[in-house]
This record gives C-alpha cells, structure tokens and sequence, in this order.
C-alpha cells in the first residue's frame, strides 16, 4: 500500500523508484494487503540483504528474518483479530512502519514476479485479489506493466532477482498473466558453464539411476521411497531436475525458484564425506547468495557423517513402513475399523480391482478432477491446498509413463466407472512401495479397501514390508497412516551448511 511516487525520469531506476499503481486512498479502504492467514504463507514479503538492513534500521528487528543473507520475513500474530500479518504493518492506522524502505516485493503489488503454469517462464502479471483492481481499466493497468517489465529487464535489475530467485514466486491461478519476461527467464533457467555436464532426467536414465542407487548400499527393508527412480521423475513436471556423474558418483539435482538443491544423497561408491563437500561447493558456484542448496532425503547412519563434517541436519517427515502381511490381513482389534469399512465396501457395493491399462487413462482422469473437487470442499490448509495443485499433473505423467518408469498401477471398478486407482514399485525385493493412491471420496472405506488390495498383491508377490511414503507434514494424512501401526517410521533428515 501507499502514495504515488512520480515515474523515473530514466530506464536505469532503482526498486524505490517504482511508481505506485494503486492510489493510498484506496490501500487504506483495503483489508488484504500486509495480513495472512497462515504464519508460513508463502505470499511472505521476500527481502534482500539489503532491504534487511534498511529494514532493521527503521526499526524492525533482526528477529524478523530468518536469513539476513536474503529470506522472507517471519509474521506475528494480528493484535486486532484473526491470522498473522507482516511486523512493520501497523494494524491501528493501516499503514507501513517502513515504508520508505518497503522491499520490491511490496513495491511492484499489485504485480507479482511468478513463474507460469509449466515453470518454464518467467512472467508479470497482476493480481486479482486487490480491490482496486476490479475498478480500473485493464488498458491502464497493462500499459503500466509494460512499463515496469521494462525496467525488470534490465541488466542490473536482473542480476538482483538472479542473488534472490526467491523474488519469483509459484504460479498462482488468481495472478492473470500480464506479459512474460524473456529476458529474467533466460537468466534464470540458462545452465552456467559449470553446469554444462548436466543432462535432463528422462525414463531412459532409470537403469544409470538404478545402478548408482546398487552400488550407493543405501538399498535395504527400511530404505526410503526417496531410493527410487519413480519417486524422482513424477516431479519432473514441477521442478527441473538434472544429473550428472562425477568420478563414478551420481548427483542428481533439482533446480526450483530459489535455486539448486539435491533431492538425494550422492550415489556411489565412494565415501560421502568425499561426495557431500563436491555437491555443496556445486550449489554455492550455482545458487550465489541463495541458502537454498541442501541434501535431501538423508539417512540416520549418513545423517551422522555429515553431521562431523559440520554440517547442519534438520528431521524431514519420515516414511511409514508396514508389516506387509499385516496391513494384507487387517487381523486382530487394533485393525477393527478398517476391516469394518472394508467388508461395507464388499457388501454394498459391487467393486472389482484389477490391474491398470493404457487406456483406463480418460476414467482415471475423470475419477482425479472428481476427487479433487471433493477434497477443495473439505476444509484444506495452504499446504494441502498447493499439495493438491501440484497433483494433477505428476498423476497424468504417471497414467502416461508408468510402464517406462517401473510402476504398476491397480485399479477399482464399480461397473465400468473408475472410483479408485493406486501406483506403487518395488523399492526393494522385499518392499513394495506405494507412491499414488486415488478414491472416490463419496464410498465410506473405498480408500481402506483399495489398500488392503494392495498389501494383498504386494505379499502374494513376496513383499514382507510396505512402504507408504512420508506425511507430507498434513496432519489428516499422518493421523490416518498413523492409524494402520507402522512397524517404524523411517528417520530422514535434510542437511545443509547453515543453520536453517
């Protein structure tokens, strides 16, 4: 929010010469900017090193910002009703505290930096969600864009939002897409020289990926999800990820809005206190000031090298591992509900299960917009929100490559209509692993049962555990997984050089 700022007299400016859009008349009549309803929104003001500084010299403390080195500023609770809102929002007279020294983030809304659908490119767009906005003329509001897309393009400005990609947000549906920025998307997606032996994943690095895994010993019953090719790939339709190999050691990378950063551990055969140094001074040449590049999905036993190398580990959710011949049988009272809503489902309806074919694609499809419709009319968090968003896409690539990439796929039918379907791989010879499962929301234990389907294939086929995957950090999702008594639940832990 705030007052009109008169336009650069050049096409060299500075962020705070921005001109404001939005009259301050109509910031103050407004209730949306500066406040959140999650504390971790990622709608969060991103500030640079600099504007920190700035920041903290106005007043705010230095408690505000997790990384002074660039980071989005941590909410506080709203004094005056519900949800959080940015601590340099003065709730009573509606106004910034530091306004002068506002970070471009605030000083281009209603315009939002934010990457498109595909995570292809780079564009600016304006927000829906600004009042003002639905009394303006749409010519106005374009050629003012056109006007700041100018300045976003050029070289100094670039190099800025290249040190923070964070300034780049997710694609947000309620953003319309004003014009892309060519030139900052060149910038941020072009590969360094350094990065000239990465090569795209794609199915046919699944045996490399295979082999590197063989030879890493990290394949074992309590393996993570994570030591799987399917794992990695269904993502390659949110996130860039590349590999490369290093003196017989697999890296394997992916690249996100703010940077590089490993979804594995190395794999090979040497030692990881060799590999873990090669892979952060890769993520330092490549990600500059950013403190994204970390290593994910990290074992205890490697948890503890690192650890001595003086690096930092935080706990990542781990993996819920089953009994296999337990969750097949559903015996004894701790599984009695399950069982109960599994012979409901035998019962009162005539459901088959059988195994997925190419051309279930359109009625598995089908079967996902319908489920997703169910899920958005519950109650959804902002994380269950974007989990959801992310959804639809990984589940098409699966429906189209499931074969190439090692999955198997069951579905369940109540005549010829698709009302559940799930894909798994096996992790290990004794570990099935279950990446996707999808039921019609509307069949009280068809989820249950397509589970207990599931377990009972896997065990036919020789599986003495079963491998459901982490939590995702949803509360509904652990307290339902929590329910069918894991065996374990698999530690995994994130590293990185900094104190996260």
């Amino acid at each position: 929010m705030g007052t009109h700022t008169s336009e650069p007299s050049s096409l060299t400016v500075s962020p705070k010469a921005l001109p404001q859009f939005v009259p301050d008349s109509a910031c103050r009549r407004c209730d949306v900017c500066c406040r959140f309803p999650e504390a971790d929104s990622f709608l969060r003001p991103y500030f640079t090193r600099q504007e920190i500084a700035e920041a903290e010299a106005r007043g705010l403390s230095r408690d505000c910002f997790p990384d002074r080195s660039g980071s989005q500023i941590d909410l506080v609770k709203n004094p005056q009703g519900e949800g959080y809102v940015c601590p340099a929002f003065d709730v009573s007279s509606g106004r910034c505290t530091i306004y002068e020294a506002r970070p471009l983030d605030c000083r281009l809304y209603p315009l939002a930096l934010m990457w498109d659908e595909t995570h292809e490119e780079v564009v600016l767009g304006w927000d829906a969600k600004c009042p003002y906005l639905h009394d303006s003329v749409p010519a106005a509001i374009t050629a003012y864009a056109e006007r700041v897309a100018g300045w976003l393009e050029q070289a100094s400005w670039i190099e800025i939002i290249a040190a923070n990609p964070r300034l780049v947000g997710p694609f947000q549906e309620d953003v319309v897409i004003v014009r892309s920025l060519p030139t900052l998307t060149t910038r941020l997606t072009r590969i360094p020289s350094a990065l000239s032996s990465l090569h795209l994943l794609t199915p046919a690095d699944a045996p490399r990926f295979a082999r590197a895994l063989e030879s890493s010993g990290l394949l074992c019953p309590d393996a993570l999800a994570a030591y799987a090719f399917p794992y990695h790939y269904v993502w390659t339709t949110l996130l860039p990820y590349r590999w490369m190999e290093s003196g017989g050691t697999f890296f394997l990378f992916a690249q996100s809005p703010d940077g590089w950063f490993m979804p594995l551990p190395p794999l090979g055969p040497k030692p990881l206190e060799e590999t873990a140094g090669e892979a952060f001074e890769l993520m330092r040449r490549w990600n500059g000031t950013s403190p994204v590049g970390r290593i994910e999905n990290v074992t205890a036993s490697h948890k503890l090298i690192l650890e001595r190398l003086g690096l930092r580990c935080r706990p990542k959710e781990g993996d819920y591992l089953y009994r296999a011949e337990h969750v097949a049988t559903l015996a004894g009272d701790r599984y009695k509900s399950q069982r109960a809503l599994c012979n409901r489902v035998e019962r009162g309806r005539a459901v088959i299960a059988r195994p997925y074919r190419a051309q279930d694609r359109d009625g598995c499809l089908a079967l996902l917009t319908r489920w997703m419709e169910q899920k958005r009319a519950g109650f959804l968090d902002e994380a269950a929100a974007l989990f959801l968003e992310d959804a639809m896409a990984a589940h098409a690539l699966v429906f189209a490559e499931y074969e190439r990439i090692g999955l198997s796929g069951t579905m369940a039918l109540q005549g010829s209509e698709v009302v559940a379907y799930t894909f798994g791989y096996w992790l290990t010879p004794q570990t099935w692993c279950v990446l996707i499962e999808v039921a019609d929301r509307s069949i009280p234990g068809l989820s249950q049962w397509l589970f207990r389907e599931t377990c009972r294939a896997a065990v036919a086929e020789g599986a003495a555990f079963v491998n459901a995957m982490d939590d995702a950090g949803l509360p509904g999702l652990r307290a339902a997984k929590r329910h069918y008594h894991p065996a374990a639940v698999i530690e995994n832990w994130i590293v990185t050089e900094f104190e996260p």
